[in-house]
């Protein structure tokens, strides 16, 4: 009887806890110059929440042998890439098919991941974790674990109150600490705020980068327009002579689709942080941007599905010179966040 009127007092003390602590909203960056930002209604992001997710994306406990964590691919220094390098080595080494894509301002995607096989953050979170080639854990053996850590109980019970922990929790908390992840505070961000200015080259490079004779990437990679730097949209981009679309090596959305006419299309990333974040495209086949900006101005293959943006590709590109395309990599370089890579409030906090 009294064992059980111990466990009932703990309970009624837990219950109170839970009516009188509620999760502090986190508080995002006024951005003037984005579109505005999309809320999930269920899973608001919270500073406890938040705080939660940081210390699960660096923690190694979520794969197979406890060596390998989300930060070990996205690194915060390469803007939550893994430049430089075309591919990720997982679980004992193996692997990624594709080239890991940066990780910020990703609440403005309707879709994640080069093929679109996610629908949201948390979502997107499930995937690496149970994948042979990256984390290699069952949910399961990953819920059981942090189950096990008083530390962890208590920063679910601050973020969430009492519940049981399981995966839509646990992918709930790192999709808030994703959902902070705001690059917004590179040189052209002072320049929209009015408190800098592009220099010569740099202006130059921004006018080809939004003329449709020139660099004529605006369709695609929006500046101008807004400053997330993409439309989040899939595209292909020319990068392969295909005749058929069954032939395409990687068919991208497609072969999450199902549908022929997506076959060849990939996500298309931001340019912001894209100096620090090479090698490009979804298979890392392009070392420099030098490399990109050669393919764009004579390299474009007028494959079946290409994107009907892509108004030069007849002619193998939008024929930049040397100094154009100069020009453009001093503009993209404006784009690097030199705050974001080094921020204190996204790095490791089991280094702190």
């Amino acid at each position: 009887m009294r064992r059980w009127l111990i466990i009932i007092s703990i309970l009624c003390l837990l219950t109170a806890f839970v009516v009188a602590h509620k999760p502090s909203p986190y508080e995002f960056p006024k951005l003037n110059y984005f579109p505005q930002m999309p809320q999930s209604s269920e899973n608001p992001v919270t500073i406890e929440g938040a705080d939660l997710g940081r210390h699960l994306f660096y923690d190694p406990i979520l794969s197979k042998n406890k060596d390998i964590s989300c930060a070990s691919c996205h690194r915060q220094e390469m803007a939550f890439s893994d430049a430089p390098n075309a591919f990720t080595k997982g679980n004992e080494g193996m692997l990624t098919n594709r080239n890991t894509m940066p990780l910020f301002n990703l609440a403005w995607y309707a879709a994640l991941f080069w093929d679109g096989r996610a629908s949201s953050i948390e979502d997107q979170v499930y995937h690496p974790v149970r994948d042979r080639n990256e984390m290699n854990i069952a949910w399961t053996e990953a819920e059981n674990r942090i189950k096990a850590l008083e530390f962890y109980q208590h920063k679910f019970r601050l973020a969430f109150g009492i519940q049981e922990i399981d995966s839509v929790l646990i992918s709930k908390a790192i999709g808030q600490f994703l959902r902070t992840l705001i690059s917004n505070q590179s040189k052209y961000d002072r320049v929209l705020a009015g408190n800098d200015n592009l220099n010569k080259d740099e202006y130059a490079g921004f006018v080809l980068v939004n003329d449709m004779t020139k660099g004529d990437c605006l369709h695609c990679h929006t500046t101008d327009g807004d400053a997330l730097g993409t439309t989040g949209k899939f595209s292909n981009n020319g990068l392969d002579n295909v005749k058929d679309p069954n032939l395409y090596n990687d068919k991208g959305l497609g072969g999450y689709t199902s549908k022929e006419n997506d076959n060849g299309k990939f996500k298309i990333p931001s340019l912001r942080n894209v100096a620090i974040t090479a090698p490009y495209m979804h298979d890392g086949r392009f070392a420099t941007l030098e490399e990109v900006l050669d393919f764009y101005s004579g390299g474009v293959q007028k494959s079946v599905n290409i994107d009907s943006k892509l108004g030069l590709a007849h002619q193998g590109g939008v024929r930049l010179t040397p100094i154009e395309k100069n020009q453009i990599i001093a503009f993209l370089n404006t784009l690097t966040d030199s705050i974001f890579i080094s921020n204190p409030k996204y790095s490791n906090p089991f280094k702190n």
